[in-house]
């Protein structure tokens, strides 16, 4: 009982005691000790110690020394060599020189030491004094402190080796990120290039569009002023009308258009009256002024008669509109 509670009071379990108790055959503490730190990460090593199953019909110990005695007797062996056999108290180790009192710790011994001579001895092993027990408690103290930070140091070292696995993981991890929001940013950058070119090319094919309708048109009303000119020199002044006879209708053949932004700035252009509204509609796309840009939505509308113009009048010809021969359209988001 005092092994079992000075191992207990040392911080292992009951069972567990029992158990190194049980296979060093109550051979001590050391004993008993060393069996429970070479077993300690055993599974089960904790669950109630099951029962002893009976004993094997087996010669015991003395019966094997009656029989080797017998045996000694009838071959002419002196009753001196008797008497030592018989008188055997222990069991020692001839390579170290430890003394065992039952085989089980015999063979505790040998698969932890590597030691395989033995023989019997008529030493008796003493039982230890209070201060020798109290050395030997101390001792496994320490080499249960020993073990203790060995395993704490080996655990300690193992995170140590996953925290660093799972940082240079992490960083793979964001480089590989970084590299592919690169990528995408280099793709995204390349197609902005590419959509502003065709946009820039865009913008350039309308502006010489226009370029070229405006040249056409000013060209157009240049030699219409020359021919007018002309008629009026040549021809002679004509009569004025009778006060009942009406006037004839007069066609016009352009449409002077004031344009009103909606920052207040306006904008007056002259176009053909058979041009249709969506020309003057990207004529104000390309003119604006309101710092606006070009592809920004707006509708067209006048004051008076009120009416907003839809897509369908886009279509339609400024005098089919009554925009000819002047007119004031508002620009609104």
């Amino acid at each position: 009982m005092s092994a079992l509670q000075t191992l207990i009071e040392m911080g292992f379990s009951e069972n567990s005691v029992k158990k190194a108790l049980s296979a060093t055959g109550g051979g001590g503490i050391e004993q008993a000790m060393e069996w429970l730190l070479a077993h300690a990460d055993d599974p089960g090593i904790n669950d109630p110690p099951a029962e002893e199953a009976p004993a094997p019909t087996t010669k015991t110990e003395e019966e094997k020394m009656d029989t080797t005695t017998t045996e000694g007797k009838e071959a002419g062996a002196g009753e001196e060599g008797t008497a030592e056999e018989e008188g055997a108290k222990s069991i020692k180790c001839d390579d170290c020189g430890k003394l065992f009192q039952t085989s089980e710790e015999v063979e505790f011994h040998a698969v932890k030491s590597g030691h395989s001579n033995f023989s019997e001895s008529t030493e008796e092993k003493k039982p230890l004094t209070e201060e020798e027990k109290l050395l030997k408690k101390r001792t496994l103290e320490d080499k249960i402190r020993q073990r203790r930070r060995e395993r704490e140091m080996e655990e300690e070292k193992e995170a140590r080796d996953r925290e660093r696995k799972r940082i240079q993981m992490g960083q793979e991890i964001a480089e590989r990120k970084r590299n592919m929001q690169d990528q995408e940013l280099k793709r995204i950058a390349e197609e902005r290039k590419k959509e502003k070119m065709e946009d820039k090319i865009a913008r350039q094919k309308v502006k010489e569009e226009i370029e070229r309708d405006r040249q056409a048109r000013k060209e157009m009303f240049g030699n219409k002023g020359e021919e007018k000119s002309q008629a009026a020199s040549v021809a002679p002044k004509p009569q004025p009308a009778p006060a009942a006879q009406t006037a004839p209708k007069k066609e016009y053949t352009t449409a002077r258009l004031q344009i009103r932004l909606p920052s207040g700035t306006p904008l007056v252009q002259e176009f053909k009256a058979k041009e249709s509204l969506s020309a003057v509609r990207l004529w104000i796309s390309l003119n604006r002024q309101d710092g606006l840009p070009a592809d920004a939505p707006f509708n067209l509308s006048m004051s008076f008669p009120r009416k907003v113009f839809s897509e369908e009048d886009m279509d339609k010809p400024l005098d089919i509109l009554g925009l000819v021969p002047s007119a004031v359209l508002m620009v609104t988001k």
